[in-house]
């Protein structure tokens, strides 16, 4: 980067090698591209839609009603001693958060190829206000699990305080697998298939319509490597009071996976990053 004072104009030069030099750098500096992308993504996914942000609201509600008449009424899964609703709500929606964060920064690059191939600019912005769409989500969904507290009488304790503290927590879970799998679909197209799968078959690992608790003692430790399994149960925790058991060196091996996978994940975006023009 170079300055001309001449008419006192500010001129900036790409050179070659720019981007290695200043990268951190240029993520300050094309903070406000991250903020449109951001507000663009946020309002054209619900465009045109017959109930707009309410989808935000139906989608997790339908899973709630599902997964408490199978796994609460007719299975008689544990609840940790609250309402199995309020249980099953409290592990739904960090979930959510997290699929969908994943679910929409790994098609990021691909719907806007356009902008990749023709202007510099730190490509992970792209990946990152994705995100964000699945944070909103979130944040609106959170009425799903106000509303269940206030049917069922359930009181939390102060533990509903550390509440966002988790969802950021989830948020980073995230981050490692959506750098990741957005630099490989880039190259591997395939990746558009196989993310949905890899959605709904965490769904199923993951502790979101049962108590990590019927887990055997013995399994537990290799259980908690899946991070938003620990993810999960702190939210639990701070839903219920308490009630839940934390299960700390679970929640210990859970935090390193996510610090390892977000290392590895922005490392390979990185490594891939010069490439994406080319092959996009």
């Amino acid at each position: 980067m170079t300055n001309s004072n001449s008419n006192s104009e500010a001129i900036l030069v790409l050179a070659p090698g720019r981007s290695e030099k200043n990268y951190f750098r240029d993520l300050w500096y094309f903070r406000e591209l991250f903020i449109i992308l951001a507000w663009r993504d946020v309002t054209v996914r619900y465009k045109q839609t017959v109930v707009g942000v309410a989808w935000a609201l139906i989608r997790p509600l339908l899973s709630i009603v599902i997964f408490s008449i199978i796994f609460g009424g007719l299975a008689k899964l544990p609840s940790d001693g609250v309402p199995y609703p309020v249980m099953v709500s409290a592990g739904l929606l960090p979930w959510t958060l997290f699929s969908s964060v994943m679910t929409e920064s790994a098609n990021s690059l691909i719907v806007n190829a356009r902008l990749v191939s023709k202007v510099y600019f730190p490509r992970i912005i792209m990946p990152a206000a994705a995100g964000v769409v699945g944070l909103i989500d979130f944040i609106i969904s959170l009425l799903i699990l106000v509303g269940v507290m206030i049917w069922y009488q359930f009181m939390p304790g102060w533990q509903i305080l550390l509440l966002p503290v988790v969802a950021v927590v989830a948020v980073f879970a995230s981050l490692g697998p959506s750098l990741f799998i957005s630099a490989l679909n880039v190259k591997y197209r395939d990746f558009r298939f196989i993310v949905p799968f890899i959605v709904q078959f965490g769904l199923y690992v993951s502790p979101v319509a049962f108590s990590s608790s019927v887990i055997p003692e013995k399994w537990r430790l290799l259980y908690n490597l899946n991070p938003m399994v620990g993810v999960i149960d702190s939210f639990r925790w701070c839903v219920n009071g308490g009630q839940t058991e934390l299960y700390v060196p679970g929640l210990i091996a859970g935090a390193a996976v996510t610090v390892v996978m977000m290392f590895v994940g922005f490392l390979y975006f990185r490594a891939t990053e010069k490439s994406f023009a080319d092959v996009i």
